[in-house]
């Protein structure tokens, strides 16, 4: 699969806007766990892992209560999960999830963001065909035959470890990322990232002017509140 799980240009540490894209992130996300169960992380534990998730995003504690709150206090904010697929310039193409409370405007938003690119937004189905959706667990300070032996000890199905430079890179269904993370705490390896993520079969390069077309359609997306995750096949 190669080692470039890591397909987003979501270069989102660095500024403030950025900052706030990420806490706006994992407040819907927060929001829609707590919504969906108890408001407790200590009872519901899709709450709590998505919290884990957020605090290593370095999301701070009163983002992550705000969110809390506002799905105790019956706010009826109803999101749907929404995936787009496009090509962009060059030979590049694009996967991105949403979380909206207005599809159409969702919808608008990003077909927009693909024509100011020069771009086009396809229909589902039209570039994920080329990507495998997969769970990964990034490890450091391992090897390949510990983390093998700690998935197979708790019967966690995965499809691929790879090892280079002291890091280990699991891949996994996407129904196994948590067991796939468990087993590695259970057998006090560190984990680096956890994941679900689209991992393109084949690359491609920019350059010149579509790099430029290219980088300015990465901006467009990263900047609509409404887009979670993008995800391209450009090495």
């Amino acid at each position: 699969m190669g080692r470039h799980f890591e397909v987003r240009k979501a270069a989102m540490a660095k500024s403030n806007a950025a900052k706030t894209k990420v806490y706006s992130k994992y407040g819907k996300e927060i929001y829609i766990a707590a919504k969906a169960g108890v408001p407790d992380p200590n009872m519901n534990v899709a709450l709590k892992r998505v919290i884990d998730k957020a605090k290593a995003e370095q999301v701070p504690a009163d983002v992550i209560k705000r969110a809390i709150d506002k799905a105790s206090s019956g706010a009826d904010e109803s999101y749907t999960s929404v995936v787009y697929e496009g090509f962009g310039p060059g030979n590049s193409k694009f996967i991105i999830e949403c979380l909206t409370n207005n599809v159409n405007r969702t919808a608008s938003a990003v077909k927009t963001c693909f024509n100011k690119a020069k771009s086009k937004l396809g229909v589902p189905g039209c570039v994920s065909h080329e990507f495998n959706h997969n769970a990964v667990v990034a490890l450091s300070e391992t090897d390949e035959e510990t983390v093998l032996n700690a998935l197979m000890e708790a019967d966690v199905d995965v499809e691929d470890i790879e090892a280079e430079d002291g890091e280990v890179i699991v891949y996994g269904p996407t129904t196994s990322l948590y067991e796939m993370k468990e087993a590695c705490e259970k057998a006090n390896l560190k984990i680096e990232s956890y994941e679900i993520t689209w991992i393109p079969t084949e690359y491609c390069s920019v350059e010149g002017e579509e790099k430029e077309l290219f980088d300015r359609l990465i901006s467009l997306l990263e900047d609509d509140d409404d887009v979670q995750d993008v995800y391209h096949n450009v090495q």
